[in-house]
């Protein structure tokens, strides 16, 4: 696999995928045929930004196949609480480890560490960015289950705006096929306009609704998320967005019989209980899927070869200290960054970090 580093899911392309779906399915159904094919090998975990599931089965995935850990789960327990900054950190544990997952609460972050990373870099989630190893996760539960990633109706409901998640998996399913979204969203939590138009001028049919109620009897999935408290400015407005749309059994009863729930979790009011126990809500076996597919991935990329001292190098005259207008992306605290764009569709130019147009 020629892949270095994971920042989005479209640095993938659809033979790299499909080999690290099949690596997957493979692990699943006999996970002891793999049990020591790292060792001897080190995954460094540095999660900026509290998680569960994502760090703790990368965690797993390095153990199950017979490799080492180390990291970090609270910056505030590393150097990065005396003022150190990202570069000078990842140059360090990039030469203690064979392959780092880093967590980071500021957009373009994964980006950034990849520029100065001597080992092959997986972004675990750059604020409300990308998310495509989780990504990578709900295609494999969506094939295993629905056997196609093309020609589904997919209702998406909750914080489009913030979540990493479905930033992710839209521009996933966009360029493996044709599909049918509802985007199931207050007006403040919509997704952004430029998505939206990016899925349209693909051939998919965009619908922006603001009740599950509008379209729940057409969905053969639907992608569950919840109001992310740590990405409003404040707690008022938290509030104002939250509880808005909650997935009970009298909503479910108005699915159809082979619809399947989906959730990146953690969940906090948008699901009640009671749907665990429908045979259609796949959000665990989803979490525990995981597991296998960050094996496969662990296991597809740490052979990659090392980067060359003067891709590194090059950065060095670049223009430097571009802040972008994105206020929690990585170029305003972070500015050292070599200033990186690239072109949009419309012909404006995009902050390489964070995808934000630039003035």
């Amino acid at each position: 696999m020629s892949l270095h580093h994971l920042i989005d899911f479209n640095d993938l392309t659809a033979e790299e995928w499909r080999e690290i779906n099949t690596l997957a399915a493979d692990i699943k159904k006999d996970p002891e045929k793999y049990a020591d094919r790292c060792k001897g090998k080190i995954l460094a975990t540095l999660f900026y930004e509290p998680s569960t599931r994502t760090m703790l089965s990368f965690q797993s995935a390095m153990i199950r196949l017979g490799g080492e850990i180390i990291g970090f789960d609270n910056p505030g327990n590393s150097s990065v609480s005396k003022g150190e900054n990202l570069k000078d950190t990842i140059t360090i544990i990039s030469s203690y480890a064979d392959i780092i997952t880093m967590r980071h609460p500021k957009e373009g972050a994964a980006l950034a560490a990849s520029l100065y990373s001597r080992c092959p870099l997986i972004n675990a989630g750059d604020g409300g960015h990308f998310h495509p190893t989780q990504t990578l996760t709900d295609l494999f539960t969506i094939e295993q289950v629905k056997g196609t990633l093309s020609g589904l109706t997919v209702g998406l409901c909750g914080d489009l705006k913030n979540g990493r998640t479905v930033h992710s998996l839209l521009r996933a399913l966009n360029t493996l096929g044709k599909n049918t979204f509802y985007l199931i969203s207050t007006p403040s939590l919509s997704l952004q306009p430029r998505i939206t138009e990016l899925l349209r001028a693909n051939g998919n049919e965009v619908f922006e609704v603001t009740s599950l109620e509008e379209c729940m009897n057409r969905l053969d999935i639907l992608y569950m998320t919840r109001i992310q408290r740590e990405r409003f400015d404040s707690e008022e407005h938290y509030k104002e967005q939250s509880g808005k749309f909650i997935l009970d059994t009298n909503k479910m009863s108005q699915a159809k019989n082979d619809m399947i729930v989906l959730h990146p979790l953690p969940r906090v009011d948008e699901i009640e209980e009671e749907v665990d126990y429908d045979q259609r809500a796949l959000y665990f076996k989803q979490a525990q899927n995981g597991i296998y597919v960050r094996m496969a991935l662990i296991l597809k990329m740490i052979g990659s070869a090392p980067t060359d001292e003067t891709d590194i190098l090059k950065f060095r005259d670049m223009p430097k200290g571009h802040c972008c207008k994105n206020k929690v992306c990585i170029t305003n605290t972070e500015h050292y960054l070599p200033f990186l764009t690239y072109e949009m569709r419309d012909g404006h130019k995009a902050c390489k970090f964070c995808d934000t147009e630039i003035d």
